[in-house]
């Protein structure tokens, strides 16, 4: 591929944005991003990133910089992916998640983008029956699962009306240095990193049973690029394929923030509605990009605690709620 395409990245300021950025300035390409600065920060961003400040929610703003851009390609990254917290911000997590994201479709379809890159979410399988399966029929538990598979049939419709070219990834638990750990919401093993810096315990919604695979972010980099020009109108998913309790990890990092003199504990509060297990199946991603994940969980922990300890201290985002019956304990 040439690789003096125009690339535009979405959600450039975050966690998979930011790494992506990297990834592809290293490997020639002209990247611009564009965030609203609402859970990433200034500082993620590649230096040769041209980055505008940008709501997606502006749709005449979006128009112009996709005007004077004209991208030939675009990872649509943006989102808040808060699914425990999505039924309490039920409007804002519409109209961010999805009516953002409709913006973007349309300046792809106006602009003849070559192919739009998705990332959704595994939150669109629900309770389901792990490991996941690209096949599976989607059945999401929460507002944000919601949100992520409409745009996914939005994505498949506006391929067959207007021929735009696209692919849809289903990461899950990301994790990696740049991760937002100030966002009381979400991101688990930020949160904990983060209180656990504050001399504050690790709290576990539940009994701790619950299982995810958390991935490092650096290995999703090279199959996101592969899916420029491979793969079109088809879904991955992405990330580590060894699953671990809450439980598991708790420890993972109470044994890590020893190293370093912290001696954090380990507290149970009240459950909230989560699917109990959520771990995909990377058969797919395997076979037709390549994909190689070599998590190792420690480490990767590890790389994030002493990321944070070097962090400024920044103030923890608290959302306003739409809904307050029945939202749990530790958020009000």
């Amino acid at each position: 591929m040439n690789s003096s395409n125009k690339i535009l990245i979405t959600g450039v300021a975050g966690l998979i944005g930011s790494h992506m950025a990297e990834y592809l300035l290293s490997k020639g390409y002209e990247v611009y991003g564009i965030d609203n600065l609402s859970g990433g920060y200034p500082e993620n961003i590649p230096d040769r990133v041209q980055f505008y400040c940008q709501d997606l929610s502006n749709k005449k703003a979006l128009g112009r910089l996709f005007k004077k851009i004209q991208p030939d390609y675009v990872y649509h990254f943006a989102a808040y992916a808060a699914e425990g917290l999505s039924p309490f911000i039920r409007n804002f997590n519409y109209s961010n998640n999805l009516l953002c994201s409709v913006n973007v479709i349309n300046e792809c379809i106006k602009h003849e983008v070559k192919k739009v890159i998705f990332t959704s979410s595994m939150a669109v399988y629900g309770e389901g029956n792990p490991p996941f399966k690209e096949e599976d029929r989607p059945a999401p538990e929460d507002p944000y699962g919601i949100s992520k598979y409409a745009v996914e049939m939005d994505l498949g419709q506006a391929c067959k009306q207007f021929g735009l070219n696209y692919a849809i990834v289903r990461p899950h638990n990301v994790v990696g240095i740049r991760q937002n750990i100030w966002d009381k919401y979400r991101n688990v093993i930020g949160i904990w990193i983060r209180r656990v810096l504050n001399g504050e315990s690790i709290i576990i919604f539940g009994d701790g049973k619950q299982k995810r695979a958390f991935s490092d972010i650096k290995f999703c980099l090279e199959p996101m690029e592969k899916l420029l020009t491979e793969s079109n109108a088809q879904i991955f998913n992405l990330g580590s394929d060894k699953e671990y309790t809450l439980n598991e990890v708790a420890e993972i990092l109470k044994e890590i923030a020893g190293e370093y003199g912290l001696n954090p504990e380990i507290e149970h509060l009240e459950a909230r509605h989560e699917v109990k297990n959520a771990y995909s199946s990377h058969d797919k991603a395997k076979r037709l990009l390549g994909f190689k994940d070599e998590t190792n969980l420690k480490e990767t922990i590890k790389e994030m605690l002493v990321w944070a300890i070097k962090q400024e201290d920044r103030e923890i985002k608290i959302m306003p709620y739409e809904i307050d019956k029945g939202i749990y304990s530790y958020w009000k």
